[in-house]
């Protein structure tokens, strides 16, 4: 009965910090809907965890407790993923930004190497 109360509270006060973080706007809408479809699940399941057996034994799986590590696992790893894509989305994005940024610089130095060389003509 402890753990329960312990969990659940625990999945409340983390539906508060996304709620909060959505709020002041520190996470990205995407992340923090993930996020609460987490705890609409997790909460649920922490406070009636016979009804997380009833599900593991539904879905054939020797306990609770292994559905929901093979779960976390899985969900963990699919983070990773859609973080390492997002990663390098970002480096491809930040290596085009850098090319164009050198380029406008060359550009800039040109533009300017020829005014200077106009007015040194010109005086």
């Amino acid at each position: 009965m402890k753990l329960t109360l312990v969990t659940g509270l625990t999945g409340l006060l983390l539906l508060g910090t996304i709620v909060e973080l959505l709020r002041r706007r520190q996470l990205r809408e995407k992340y923090g809907m993930l996020w609460l479809a987490v705890l609409v699940v997790v909460i649920p399941l922490s406070l009636f965890p016979r009804l997380l057996d009833n599900v593991a034994e539904l879905l054939g799986v020797a306990s609770g407790v292994s559905l929901v590590l093979f779960l976390g696992i899985v969900f963990l790893l699919l983070v990773c993923v859609h973080l390492s894509w997002e990663v390098s989305a970002l480096e491809e994005e930040t290596r085009t930004l850098a090319e164009d940024f050198a380029l406008l610089r060359a550009q800039i130095d040109a533009d300017r190497a020829a005014r200077d060389e106009l007015v040194s003509t010109d005086g």
